[in-house]
């Protein structure tokens, strides 16, 4: 049930423009170093806003945005959900460690029932397709593990893992290190009487089965290609098809294309057929929706499946709340009720969400607590992110965003509005950190703008980053205190998120502005940006949300 919003102090009177969240994704905090694009970038704008404006550093990794340790990377569904949710709540990473801890994601109806399918007579084979990697960020390697060594106790006798290769949340040429760790579990399991475990196709995560918010459906298609149909590149084995990509050579493992295991007679060794189980074990919803869609959906115009088989199709959790995407799923999430957008949605406030195609999901559906549908109030716009490849183009549609944004401003409709700038992630995603620089002064551009259009409009912005990435570009030895390189002296690419604290900046004109920033919280992170919102926009903040970024006091200004 919605929380009332009540008001947040009498003597406080809202801006008379709108309040406007601005988040550079994985633009994050970190000492200047031949590895940091930030600091290299001519971003004129950024260093006067954290020098001149009210600023602090925020978490955005770990225990503080609700992942199992503080060695475990922020990422930009965490960020966004805890952004819009106000508080901390446990993320898929740890609800699924919780559940394999105490016995419970093997002691439920669902896996139960995949066991009753892939168990005994006439028994199907149990299929596992998931990112092989301990990144943390949509899969964990442990996660696969205990599900192998738990199929193997119950008695299944056949089963196949169709792994897709990271390079992307952990370093680009690391998949060979997963394959033989999954290799040589695989080894163990079949060496017993009636077990036949192996690999049976996979691929680069950039080309293969994880595409978002159907940018790109070729990717989804070669996966199913592959993983359903055996048809893709064949070899003997992952480790051949990984070391025939680097020849070509691929930058990163993500790029890895998609391949098929195939027997010595040159037959796909487990193509999904009618009465198997398909478990997708990834826990992140945004990457996983699509593949759910091919399997579930009745009308489908993505692609041409060629065959959908009956199969038993299950998730690791539910991914989308909303449409009950997968309808099977070992974990159901707990609901995230009294979101930001939600209370102000039932307050009749109106807000404005807009993001490029790549990270659209971030402003709607991760800040609303995982649900697809809008509320509302809630004014939703897409820019296309037209294919265009981030590390050729850096710049992305940062452009067209800000133009959104000064557009939505300018026709007063909205009292908060809510951006995503994309290109500090996509761009930090590709190792370049050429590319990463011009991605962050693309960056700089637009908040440029923006801040203009918000100030002429007597609005406020709040200036912030779901998680870092472009400040670490290569990666760092603490060992021997220098950046790695390989073995030709070459400096090794960091492509994954960081630990990072994130900027939260303040740009409010009025002086006194009626609140002073709170330097008073041990440690401030993104669920404390909720409540800091509402009190922008002259609301008091539930009591189960984080504190709020700033006080009453009508005496002091906040430099703007």
């Amino acid at each position: 049930m919605s929380i009332q919003l009540g008001l947040w102090q009498d003597s406080y009177t809202p801006p008379a423009g709108p309040v406007v969240l601005v988040i550079m994704d994985g633009v994050g905090l970190a000492a200047p170093s031949d590895g940091n694009a930030v600091s290299q970038a001519q971003i004129p704008t950024l260093r006067r806003l954290w020098r001149e404006h009210a600023s602090l550093q925020l978490a955005a990794h770990g225990t503080a945005v609700g992942l199992p340790t503080d060695k475990d990377m922020g990422n930009s569904e965490v960020g966004h959900t805890i952004m819009g949710a106000g508080r901390v709540l446990p993320q898929g990473a740890s609800l699924v460690q919780r559940a394999i801890a105490d016995g419970s994601l093997f002691s439920g109806e669902t896996w139960q029932r995949i066991m009753a399918r892939c168990t005994g007579p006439g028994a199907g084979t149990l299929h596992l397709i998931g990112l092989l990697s301990d990144g943390n960020v949509h899969s964990h390697i442990d996660h696969l593990f205990a599900l192998l060594r738990a199929a193997d106790a119950a008695g299944v006798a056949r089963l196949r893992v169709h792994p897709l290769l990271d390079g992307r949340d952990v370093e680009p040429h690391s998949a060979l290190r997963y394959l033989d760790q999954l290799e040589g579990l695989l080894a163990e399991l079949s060496a017993k009487t009636d077990r036949d475990y192996c690999i049976a196709s996979g691929g680069g995560r950039m080309r293969t089965t994880m595409d978002r918010y159907w940018e790109h459906p070729e990717m989804v298609e070669a996966g199913w290609k592959a993983h359903v149909l055996g048809q893709g590149q064949p070899f003997a084995s992952a480790a051949e098809a990984v070391a025939a990509a680097y020849a070509a050579p691929v930058s990163s493992d993500q790029d890895i294309p998609p391949f098929v295991v195939v027997d010595g007679a040159g037959a796909p060794v487990g193509t999904i057929e009618d009465g198997d189980a398909v478990l997708l074990f990834n826990f992140r919803g945004d990457r996983a929706i699509e593949l759910s869609t091919a399997f579930e959906a009745d009308s489908f115009d993505w692609f041409d499946r060629v065959r959908r088989p009956d199969v038993l199709f299950v998730g690791m959790l539910q991914y989308d709340g909303d449409l009950l995407l997968p309808k099977e799923c070992l974990l159901v999430p707990p609901p995230i009720d009294n979101t930001l957008i939600e209370l102000l949605s039932a307050a009749g406030v109106p807000s404005f969400h807009v993001a490029e195609s790549s990270k659209f999901g971030h402003v709607t559906y991760y800040l609303f607590g995982m649900r697809a549908k809008p509320f509302p109030r809630a004014t939703v716009q897409q820019v296309d992110s037209l294919g265009l490849d981030p590390e050729q183009h850096p710049e992305m549609q940062a452009a067209a965003v800000a133009d959104a944004v000064i557009t939505a401003v300018g026709s007063g409709d909205s009292r908060l509005i809510v951006v995503n700038l994309a290109n500090g992630d996509m761009v930090g995603h590709t190792g370049n950190l050429r590319a990463a620089v011009r991605a962050v002064e693309a960056v700089d551009a637009a908040v440029a703008r923006i801040h203009e259009a918000t100030v002429s409009a007597n609005g406020v912005m709040v200036l912030t980053a779901d998680h870092g990435n472009a400040e670490e570009m290569l990666q760092w030895s603490a060992k021997t205190s220098a950046f790695k390189r390989d073995a030709n002296g070459k400096l090794i690419a960091k492509t994954s998120h960081t630990l990072n604290l994130v900027p939260f900046v303040i740009s409010d004109g009025r002086n006194p502005p009626g609140y002073a920033l709170r330097r008073d919280l041990a440690r401030p992170g993104l669920s404390n940006i909720a409540a800091t919102l509402l009190n922008l926009l002259g609301y008091a903040a539930p009591t189960a949300y984080e504190p709020s970024l700033i006080r009453p006091a009508p005496d002091q200004a906040v430099a703007g």
